[in-house]
């Protein structure tokens, strides 16, 4: 277990936000950014990384988008496609899941 930047995980202020609010409780990502039980803030709030699952894009589902902030898996995908200049949605595409909860004191 380690104490990471929040940064490391979610990779803009936006996406944290959305995170100390509750709206992103999970992220996927190419690669491993952290290991389950490693914590970071967001604004003086700790979380701690709960799941880090190796997934494929073809696994992801509605509830997953949900979890990331989208309305639904199509919302998700094109905010993909949005965000990421030469993005492709391949469903055989190795990503890395990131769940996180707030921190019990």
């Amino acid at each position: 277990m380690a104490h990471i930047d929040a940064s490391e995980i979610l990779p803009n202020e936006h996406v944290q936000q959305q995170a100390a609010e509750g709206r992103v409780t999970q992220l996927h990502r190419g690669h491993q950014y952290a290991d389950e039980g490693d914590t970071f803030d967001i604004d003086g709030q700790r979380f701690e990384v709960t799941d880090v699952t190796h997934r494929t894009l073809g696994d992801l589902t509605d509830e997953d988008a949900r979890r990331e902030g989208s309305e639904d898996l199509e919302s998700y995908r094109d905010r993909l496609a949005r965000v990421h200049d030469s993005f492709e949605w391949d469903d055989d595409s190795e990503v890395v899941r990131h769940r996180f909860t707030p921190a019990e004191e």
